[in-house]
């Protein structure tokens, strides 16, 4: 049987990924239809070979749509989401809408895919943020064999975590800077180009900002709550593909050539780690990849059973529209939806 799919916000960057995925990875689809607003209505976007004419979301009915994948922001996403769950289609949400709703799964498949049971209470299974998402994948499999007591994640965000617009932003700022225009800040609180910003979302009364929160709040909903787990997180002037310094305290003890061998066994994680010039993984490299790559194993001196690691993923791929299609062929392959044909 082929399922029915529905990708709305197919216009964006993450939607036109999801639509590039689904068709890479054969995903059993009889019909896909590609939604977005009513100023979009008539775009064509690619599936494959073939050429979708984008309809417009608020007219679709998804009563006979057997799942929705929403990357179409989270206001929209908190207004429609419970709507087209209560028509019995299952929404794969990329917002922030639902990660943190206890009746909600936060899934990423390499890591919990069990939680995915409990999707039927809101017929909702949220997506998690990209930084945490790729994070979790090269933790899971030691966290399991050692036990992690406490976290501190360096994050080296790329721009198009913040849209079409951020990427825009890098280019024309990189290109004033070499003909001698004037530089423009609308995205960014601060210049981007040839620059870091230390600053992605909103800063919260801690202290932290809102990507910091998510990344310790998501880590600990996926992975175990009594991890401790501390995050700066930095936007770079990097167009794809996000890098994190990992520093990791276990309860037992795990050596980097241990950690390096489960890591090369577990699944999504590519294990690049020479000790020499050029023998690790940077985004450029990643961007396009669907693996989460992991270099710089080595061990921490200043603490009893400490790890460090270099972690890099494609955000737009593992952290975004991969991981979505992955939870969709995990709903397939369990079983777990309703045959409407049969119904």
């Amino acid at each position: 049987m082929g399922y029915r799919i529905a990708v709305v916000g197919a216009t964006g960057n993450v939607g036109r990924e999801v639509l590039s995925i689904l068709d890479e990875r054969g995903f059993p689809a009889d019909d896909v239809v590609a939604l977005a607003s009513r100023r979009s209505q008539g775009t064509e976007v690619s599936f494959g070979d073939k050429v979708l004419k984008v309809k417009a979301l608020d007219t679709h009915d998804f009563s006979n749509t057997d799942i929705a994948i929403m990357s179409a922001g989270g206001a929209l996403s908190t207004k429609m989401s419970p709507k087209i769950g209560a028509s019995g289609c299952v929404v794969i949400d990329n917002s922030s809408a639902f990660r943190y709703d206890p009746d909600v799964p936060l899934i990423v498949p390499e890591v919990n895919a069990d939680a995915i049971e409990g999707f039927s209470k809101k017929n909702i299974i949220a997506n998690p943020t990209c930084s945490p998402a790729q994070l979790v994948v090269a933790l899971k499999p030691l966290h399991d064999r050692a036990t992690i007591k406490r976290l501190v994640v360096s994050t080296y965000q790329s721009v198009s975590g913040a849209g079409k617009d951020a990427m825009d932003e890098l280019f024309n700022q990189t290109r004033a800077v070499f003909v001698a225009d004037p530089i423009e800040n609308q995205t960014f609180t601060k210049r981007i180009a040839f620059n870091c910003i230390p600053h992605i979302d909103v800063f919260m009364d801690s202290g932290e900002t809102k990507e910091e929160w998510k990344i310790t709040a998501e880590t600990k909903k996926m992975l175990d709550p009594r991890i401790k787990v501390t995050a700066t997180a930095v936007r770079v002037p990097v167009f794809v593909s996000h890098s994190e310094a990992v520093n990791i305290e276990f309860e037992e003890e795990l050596s980097a050539e241990e950690a390096r061998s489960i890591l090369r066994e577990s699944p999504g994680c590519l294990v690049i780690d020479k000790r020499e010039d050029g023998g690790y993984i940077t985004p450029y490299e990643a961007a396009g990849e669907d693996a989460t790559y992991i270099s710089r194993i080595r061990e921490d001196s200043t603490i009893d059973n400490g790890l460090n690691m270099w972690v890099v993923s494609d955000n737009l791929r593992k952290g975004a529209a991969l991981n979505t299609v992955q939870i969709a062929e995990l709903l397939v392959n369990r079983g777990l939806l309703t045959d409407r044909k049969a119904a």
